[in-house]
């Protein structure tokens, strides 16, 4: 996939999840209707953690040689950072700003940013273009879960 369309698909992402919670009562954002998966309210807070955790990856593959950078556990995340106290509209607004905030970079970087490699400690080697095309499809694979969920709940 060409840089031109992974920024612009990355860049799409905030308001396609918008889109997918759109006109959800809070009771729907809060509800689990499907066995052993997180609330729609949750899934949005995963995404606004994530975000800057890419963040922080990207760019520092960018300026670093050869970074090393660790997983996370998204359940522990969820089990502490309070996803159910968490202000929807905010943390969409945040979504959407860290990731404007990565596109001003991106938009400068050249061919040769895009291949450099950073040391995932659970994935291994890993460039920014293959950085950024994980992240870029981490709101679209949500938002599969979300249209599941407003489905059962139908």
């Amino acid at each position: 996939m060409s840089h031109s369309k992974l920024l612009e698909d990355y860049a799409a992402g905030p308001q396609l999840l918008k889109r997918a919670v759109s006109n959800m009562t809070p009771e729907q954002i809060d509800a689990s209707p499907i066995p052993d998966q997180w609330s729609t309210r949750q899934v949005i807070c995963h995404i606004a953690d994530f975000e800057p955790v890419y963040v922080d990856r990207i760019t520092r593959v960018l300026v670093e040689n050869r970074p090393t950078f660790f997983g996370g556990d998204p359940d522990q995340f969820a089990a502490k950072l309070h996803y159910q106290q968490r202000d929807l509209e905010h943390e969409l607004q945040f979504i959407e700003v860290t990731r404007r905030h990565l596109l001003g970079i991106l938009r400068q970087a050249n061919q040769a940013d895009f291949q450099r490699v950073g040391l995932h400690s659970e994935a291994g080697p890993m460039t920014v273009e293959q950085l950024l095309s994980n992240i870029s499809g981490h709101i679209q694979h949500h938002v599969k879960f979300i249209d599941q969920k407003r489905q059962a709940l139908q």
